[in-house]
């Protein structure tokens, strides 16, 4: 088979599509034929050798956490999967990854795929959908009638997590440029601002202040501590970025998001997909084979959105 591998860490160089043995799945193992993967910023960390105390790797090492495809093969012990099922998952982080045309996959991670969204674009579901959920849920705590700015909304987890938060009843304010903004408006956002001007500290936000504050913007040390001045008193500031303050005073919580896979969430957001309340929102469809190209576009900030990435 053909995969995007790379033998040792570094830059974009060190990806290279080449042939790759077709693995075999053990025990709780299921081989899913891929449709396709998709880019995350986390990616380019892991290449780049900045995780590696905390996802060591084998080499070569195949990338790509999102995965949506169709069964091919059952390990040992797998019930409740047949052949052909189409599926899709958040692979483990330091595992060989969907950059390829098959992948392994823990059968635990699994959940069946959307119905209502195309098998390729469902890949931009799992981490994306993911993230949003957990950091609103399981970090922030969001409740109903609770007020939520969205700082970076237009990308991947931030599409996710204002529809998220509308549907939890909580009033959503999102930053995006204005060629996202009718989007956003579209997926439940009550108010849409331009960027956030940080050379005031707080920064100044239509709305303010919020019971909490999602940051996905990649904000420096002192731009993401001074987003604390736009929480409520009592409130949440969570960063899927750059971690926010242990203690940012007046009883505000800070938090870090580490997202995990949970097949279970993964599901609730499928369900979500197929009663047409969760969109997905695809920016550009690539072949893999431009794998080391899509990564340089997002270290240049020029990658369009979330892309999905399509085995030849």
């Amino acid at each position: 088979m053909k995969a995007v591998r790379y033998h040792r860490y570094g830059g974009s160089d060190v990806l290279v599509h080449e042939d790759a043995e077709r693995p075999v799945p053990g025990e709780g193992q299921v081989l899913v034929r891929v449709a396709a993967t998709s880019f995350n910023p986390v990616d380019a960390d892991i290449r780049g050798g900045f995780l590696s105390e905390v996802f060591p790797l084998t080499f070569p090492h195949t990338p790509g956490l999102d995965v949506a495809g169709t069964v091919a093969e059952l390990g040992i012990g797998v019930d409740g999967r047949q052949v052909g099922d189409a599926v899709v998952a958040f692979l483990p982080m330091n595992a060989d990854g969907a950059a390829a045309e098959y992948v392994l996959a823990p059968a635990g991670t699994l959940t069946a795929a959307p119905e209502r969204a195309e098998l390729t674009d469902a890949a931009a579901l799992p981490v994306g959908g993911l993230t949003a959920w957990q950091a609103l849920f399981d970090v922030a705590g969001l409740e109903a009638g609770q007020s939520i700015l969205v700082n970076g909304a237009a990308g991947a987890v931030g599409g996710y997590a204002v529809q998220l938060a509308e549907q939890a009843g909580a009033v959503v304010t999102a930053t995006a440029r204005e060629t996202s903004a009718d989007r956003l408006r579209d997926y439940g956002a009550h108010r849409v601002i331009g960027y956030l001007d940080h050379s005031a500290a707080p920064p100044a936000a239509e709305g303010a202040p919020f019971d909490v504050v999602l940051n996905l913007a990649p904000t420096s040390a002192e731009e993401t501590a001074a987003l604390a001045g736009l929480v409520r008193d009592g409130g949440a500031l969570v960063s899927t970025t750059t971690p926010p303050p242990d203690d940012p005073g007046r009883g505000i919580r800070g938090a870090r998001v580490f997202v995990q896979s949970n097949a279970g969430q993964l599901a609730e957001l499928v369900s979500r997909v197929d009663a047409g309340r969760l969109r997905i929102h695809v920016a550009d469809r690539r072949p893999l084979t431009e794998l080391a190209a899509v990564h340089d576009e997002a270290a240049a900030g020029k990658l369009p959105g979330k892309t999905v990435l399509i085995p030849g």
